[in-house]
Formats: C-alpha cells, sequence, structure tokens
C-alpha cells in the first residue's frame, strides 16, 4: 500500500488537521492485510509539521510497526520534521 500524502494537501500542518487525515485513512488502512509493506510517500509535499506528522505518523507507525517505510523525505521540512519525532 502507498500512501501519497499529498493527497492531504502540499502544506501539512496543525494537529487537528493531522488527526483528520489519520481518521479519514482508517477504512483504507483497515482493508489491508497485516503483512502488507505501507509506503509514506511524501513527494509533492512541500511542508510537513511537526504537530500534522506527530498526529498521522506516530499511530501509524504504532499500529503497523516495521511494515512502515518513507520514501521522497528529501524535502527539507520532511527531513527536519522526522528529525523532531525520532528524538
Amino acid at each position: 500500500m502507498i500512501i501519497q500524502l499529498n493527497k492531504f494537501g502540499i502544506t501539512l500542518v496543525s494537529r487537528p488537521s493531522g488527526r483528520e487525515a489519520w481518521l479519514a485513512f482508517q477504512p483504507v488502512l483497515n482493508q489491508s492485510s497485516l503483512d502488507e509493506e505501507i509506503i509514506v510517500d511524501f513527494d509533492g509535499v512541500v511542508v510537513l509539521a511537526p504537530s500534522w506528522a506527530d498526529e498521522f505518523l506516530t499511530p501509524l507507525r504504532d499500529k503497523c510497526k516495521d511494515r512502515v517505510t518513507l520514501h521522497n523525505i528529501d524535502n527539507p521540512s520532511v527531513k527536519a520534521t522526522l528529525g523532531i519525532l525520532e528524538k
């Protein structure tokens, strides 16, 4: 499964917006098999705020553990946010 984050917008900011995206994505995620790889694609995302990412990526990683892979993370905003979340 590939999650194209730019479908949620190119400027991903605010905790409420991230929570809304996470909740909206639940039906799709619940249809995936328990061993299916999940690719999170940041292509086209211009701004990724730590608050949005914490509401979407943290529960995704908690739920799917090692099945999550991140792609197209070269954007400085994405890199910085992912660095903050890792801490």
